[in-house]
């Protein structure tokens, strides 16, 4: 397999990945089963966006740090 293969073999399936768990987040959105702040909707979409451009800057091949979120500073 070459390395485009690979590479569009895994970016397929990493993206599909992607976009279901981004659909799941949506899902949080249901106001009839979890409840929720501005500030918590602010620190989701923050975060995807930072991590968007992460993304962004890596095909670019700068050196950004990664990104963990939390809503708080609870350690896992």
């Amino acid at each position: 397999m070459s390395k485009r293969e690979k590479f569009e073999e895994l970016g397929e399936k990493r993206m599909n990945e992607a976009i279901k768990k981004i659909r799941l987040i949506g899902n949080l959105s249901n106001k009839n089963n979890y409840d929720y702040t501005d500030e918590h909707v602010k620190a989701i979409i923050n975060t995807l966006e930072m991590e968007i451009q992460l993304l962004k800057s890596k095909f670019k091949q700068e050196q950004i740090p990664e990104i963990n979120f939390t809503f708080n500073n609870k350690k896992k």
